[in-house]
């Protein structure tokens, strides 16, 4: 399948893969069949390859009706982010955040609105970031940007011909789920919430379920069994001691990039982080 160069992320979402893409895919496998990707998150790393068979999933259900309506009902989506453009301010955006408190309310949107919602919030919120709380309500504030592109027609519509014309099957669930059916010859891209450098960056704003060390080791077991199944798997993760101790024994990379998402201004900067892999 020939690539577009217009499939592109559609949302800004924390721990995004752009910036660090050229190191990642110097590491790709040449040859796979189907590519899987557990923790799709933005979806950089699908929209640079567009593999023509893959298998995507994300624990976040908005984010996954964000990509299902971009398959299925692009031209209404559009249209409904048209609407929000027009109506943009302020008070225009609590009003909209403030949908997911009343929970009756919020299950009478379309899944079409719901998705809008979730993109017309991410383009206009404060560092463009997704995060809920402990409730699952989305909780960043207004962004206060001069002109926000909400409505990015071109990259919608290349996003939605790419999900039509590749094989591409959407889960929402568990990481361990999503690889079910990987086989010797398929590739895995795991891009896991990170290892907490330090403790208080934590980084569970994303899904209120939270992701601790005990899950980074279930996701290491696992690597552990693609492996003797003959998969062939990247993942990426900060360069904690944690980290590098639990994959010792693959062939690991430490890779740089820049962490603007720290509310601590000298914590924002180059930082190490890994990519790991069971080949050469």
């Amino acid at each position: 399948m020939k690539r577009n160069p217009l499939v592109a992320p559609v949302l800004k979402w924390a721990g995004g893969k752009r910036q660090l893409l050229k190191d990642i895919k110097k590491h790709i496998p040449e040859k796979f069949s189907t590519y899987y990707e557990p923790f799709l998150g933005g979806g950089a790393v699908l929209f640079e390859l567009q593999p023509s068979k893959a298998v995507v999933n994300d624990i976040n259900e908005e984010l996954m009706n964000v990509y299902l309506v971009i398959r299925d009902h692009v031209e209404e989506l559009i249209e409904e982010l048209k609407k929000h453009e027009r109506k943009n301010s302020e008070e225009y955006y609590y009003e909209i955040r403030e949908l997911d408190r009343d929970k009756r309310k919020y299950e009478q949107l379309s899944n079409i609105e719901k998705a809008a919602r979730i993109i017309y919030l991410n383009k206009t919120c404060y560092n463009g970031l997704f995060r809920v709380n402990s409730q699952g309500q989305f909780n960043v504030p207004y962004g206060r940007y001069k002109n926000p592109d909400i409505v990015n027609e071109v990259t919608l519509r290349a996003v939605s011909n790419y999900f039509n014309k590749a094989k591409i099957t959407f889960k929402c669930g568990d990481f361990e789920e999503a690889v079910k059916g990987a086989r010797e010859g398929s590739f895995v891209y795991f891009d896991p919430p990170y290892d907490p450098v330090s403790d208080t960056s934590s980084f569970t704003g994303y899904d209120i379920n939270g992701f601790d060390k005990e899950e980074q080791i279930r996701l290491k077991e696992l690597c552990d069994k693609l492996n003797k199944k003959g998969v062939k798997f990247l993942l990426s993760n900060s360069a904690t001691d944690f980290i590098l101790d639990l994959y010792k024994d693959y062939n690991i990379t430490i890779v740089q990039a820049n962490r603007a998402i720290n509310s601590k201004a000298d914590k924002r900067g180059k930082v190490d982080e890994v990519l790991v892999k069971n080949y050469e």
